[in-house]
């Protein structure tokens, strides 16, 4: 079975706890079915359609034969988009975005025929904290999440139990000025309290009983950036599993 490709710029509709909720569906052409879905989550304050459009995940999902789907949060109370992970600010909020991506997921697998064991999330910022979220909350529904500037809140830290650890690829800067490298668990920047990098990486390397680590400095393709980039990746662990820093 093929598909037909599909208008990426429509936006649709799906109706969840009597909210009408939205995103994007990209779907390459002829894809086979029982291609793999990928959800991308954008960041506080953005929206579906700016990160389909900079993170290019498009070409991305042609080049390698899988379907992306772009959720579109819903709007706080200071009218910005957002995923509800539980930030100081977001106390009163209610929206159930898990329950939202869940039934999503299911209905997409189901309706369009992807595959059902290969179900993928990646996400900037806000969306990377959400998909430790669903790392912690369905881990039997998602395969592996890739964070892009991500962290785990310290509530999701403390009540996060996975009874199936998934792989975790995450990207950080050491500089990022808004998700703290350090963390914050004192909430000093009014997030709420969260998590720094190494300890986080120190939680899914241990919940995966990986065996082994190897560390990496990858090629430095921009020499007038003053960056680099070290890679660390945890391996040997059970299912397979790796996870990547």
């Amino acid at each position: 079975m093929f598909y037909l490709p599909v208008n990426s710029q429509e936006l649709h509709s799906f109706n969840h706890n009597g909210l009408e909720r939205e995103y994007y569906l990209y779907i390459p052409e002829y894809l086979p079915a029982g291609s793999p879905l990928v959800f991308v989550f954008h960041s506080y304050g953005s929206s579906a359609s700016n990160i389909m459009a900079y993170s290019s995940m498009n070409d991305v999902a042609d080049e390698k034969s899988f379907v992306a789907c772009y959720p579109l949060g819903t709007t706080d109370i200071y009218g910005e988009r957002f995923w509800n992970v539980g930030y100081e600010f977001h106390s009163s909020e209610t929206v159930d975005d898990l329950g939202f991506i869940l039934e999503l997921s299911q209905y997409l697998t189901y309706e369009h025929h992807f595959s059902r064991n290969n179900i993928f999330s990646t996400g900037m910022s806000n969306g990377g904290d959400f998909s430790y979220l669903l790392a912690c909350e369905a881990p039997n529904v998602f395969q592996a999440i890739a964070p892009v500037a991500g962290t785990m809140m310290q509530w999701i830290y403390n009540s996060c139990q996975p009874n199936e650890p998934l792989s975790i690829f995450e990207i950080h800067g050491t500089d990022d000025n808004i998700t703290l490298w350090e963390g914050d668990i004192d909430n000093s920047e009014g997030w709420g309290p969260y998590l720094d990098v190494p300890s986080i990486i120190d939680f899914w390397q241990t919940e995966n009983e990986c065996q082994s680590f190897i560390v990496d400095t990858l090629e430095n393709f921009n020499q007038s950036d003053g960056s680099f980039i070290i890679s660390e990746t945890y391996y040997n662990c059970i299912y397979d599993n790796e996870v990547k820093l």
